[in-house]
């Protein structure tokens, strides 16, 4: 079976981006390896942000406890951070609470859409 291993996230200064998503998620950044700074998720897959100048912003979503995301809301909250129920980002300063969970989206310092989920979208148990 396949399973994603890594994905390259191109950013202005990809040792700020690695470590701003790190802090967010409560995690450690991973030590520089080649051209990367990686972020790496509980289920194994890394994050390599690489400098970049030329970023194109993309969206990546992650799923969370109902405790992690208590504690990444809190810190993104008492970053300052925009957040917002939508990828539109219409909602601003609100979360959602979409299949029975929560959800917030928010930019990280490249403006790439960051998604926290506490349950996948369409799963209702």
């Amino acid at each position: 079976m396949a399973a994603l291993n890594h994905i390259i996230i191109p950013a202005k200064d990809k040792n700020a981006s690695a470590e701003f998503l790190a802090g967010i998620l409560g995690i450690e950044a991973g030590r520089p390896w080649g051209h990367f700074r990686p972020v790496q998720t509980s289920n194994g897959v890394t994050l390599d942000f690489v400098d970049s100048k030329d970023v194109r912003t993309q969206h990546y979503a992650f799923r969370v406890s109902d405790q992690e995301f208590d504690d990444a809301f809190g810190r993104i909250q008492g970053a300052g951070l925009a957040y917002y129920a939508d990828p539109q980002k219409n909602n601003r300063g609100e979360i959602n609470r979409h299949w029975g969970g929560r959800g917030v989206y928010f930019e990280d310092p490249d403006g790439h859409l960051l998604e926290l989920i506490t349950k996948p979208y369409g799963e209702l148990s």
